[in-house]
Parts: structure tokens; sequence; C-alpha cells
């Protein structure tokens, strides 16, 4: 099996280095256009990028293990919710409250906003537990082509993921899913919201109790533990 694994905004894949290194499989971590590479002038938005991944995935020889954290999590729920030919055996997503109609942005949405100054989305996201070594990293990758690909992707995703993509899905998709909860800081009612979108995606539900958003950096091994639980038998 092979592991494909896509970060969120805004992100490199370095959030993924150490759970990597925990999970005796094969993976691959993906670099968003723009996020620390060259940012097409295609990529303009939510559509785009979904896009993208589907190319991607389409280039394995055999199924694979998705996961996605933030706006992955966000693009990987679209890929096997949109585009059920694309070989998925296995989908997870930690931000399924985002698809749900009554949504609504966090402190985030400054990035629907306006364009953040290179090398400094590091900085912004240690407050939210991001490692010094990896913050440096997203630090160095983040220069004026990366600001201007996370506004872009922020604001095609107004008012929320529900009001083109969320309500498309009608039915269960066909690739068995986990949605994660991090319970450290999950905002006001997402726990509801988590339950209700992985209802609608036929998905299951797993609670990581004490862990934040960046739970695959909060503990490695649990979340590999997790992981690899679902993996072994994914069906709902």
């Amino acid at each position: 099996m092979t592991v494909v694994f896509v970060h969120g905004v805004p992100e490199t894949p370095a959030v993924w280095r150490s759970l990597r290194c925990h999970l005796p499989v094969d993976s691959v971590a993906l670099r968003l256009p723009g996020f620390g590479s060259v940012w097409p002038l295609s990529m303009t938005d939510k559509d785009a990028y979904a896009g993208w991944l589907a190319s991607r995935l389409r280039e394995f020889t055999e199924p694979v293990d998705l996961v996605g954290h933030d706006w992955g999590g966000h693009l990987a729920m679209r890929l096997v919710s949109a585009c059920p030919e694309v070989p998925v055996r296995s989908w997870v997503s930690d931000v399924a409250y985002g698809w749900h109609p009554d949504h609504l942005w966090h402190g985030a949405s400054r990035w629907q906003k306006q364009v953040v100054v290179p090398g400094t989305f590091g900085r912004l996201l240690a407050p939210r537990g991001v490692p010094a070594d990896v913050g440096a990293e997203i630090d160095a990758a983040h220069d004026e082509a990366m600001s201007r690909a996370v506004l872009a992707l922020c604001r095609s995703a107004r008012p929320n993921l529900y009001e083109d993509w969320g309500a498309a899905v009608t039915a269960p998709v066909a690739a068995p899913g986990l949605v994660l909860v991090p319970t450290g800081d999950l905002p006001p009612g997402a726990w509801a919201r988590n339950e209700d979108v992985a209802r609608r995606f036929g998905a299951r539900v797993e609670r990581l109790d004490g862990l934040s958003h960046y739970w695959m950096l909060d503990d490695p091994p649990r979340a590999a533990q997790v992981l690899q639980r679902f993996w072994a038998d994914p069906r709902p």
C-alpha cells in the first residue's frame, strides 16, 4: 500500500515528516502548487487544486490511502466525492466540519482578505503548536507566490465549502473514510458538525482527545497507531 499525505494552509509537507517516520509503509507527502514550489497561473481556486490532486493520484498504479490535513483534508473530501474514478482505497480528513452548511470560517479567514508578508507563516502557526523547526521550514518556503496562492485558494471558499462542494454530496462516497476529531482546540459546535458530515459521506469518526489541529505533530506515535488501525480495516 502507498499512503499519500496532503498538507494544509499555510503549510508545507514538513508537517508530515515525524508521522511518516512512525509508519512502516511507503508514503508520499505531496506539495501543493505554490507552497514552496512554482505557482502556475491556472491554480486560481479550490477546483483547480482539487483537479491537480486528482491528476497526481492518477499517476499511481494502485489505489492509495489518502490522508489530508486542513485544506489537504478538504481537497481529499472533494476528490472522493466528485471524482470516484480516481484510485483511492481509503481517505482520512480532520476538518469535515468545514463542509457543514452552518460552518463559519475562523480566524484564518484573514487569509481570504489580504496577502501575508512573506517569511511569516511559520511564526504565525507557532501559537497553534507547530514546532520551531517545522515553522522555520514553512517560513523558508513562504514567498510572495505562496502568499498569493493562499489568498486565491481561501477566497474561492467563500462563503463556505457547503455552498457548492458540500451541497453536491447527496449519498455516501464509495471509498471508506475516517474523520479525525482532535478535541484540544475544537471550534464550538464542531463535534456535532463533524458527525453530521461524516454520516453524509458514510465515514467513521474517531476522537483524538487532548490533541490539537496539529495532531500529527502533537503525538506522532499515537497518530500512526490510529491510522494503521483504520487501514487494517477501513470498512464503515
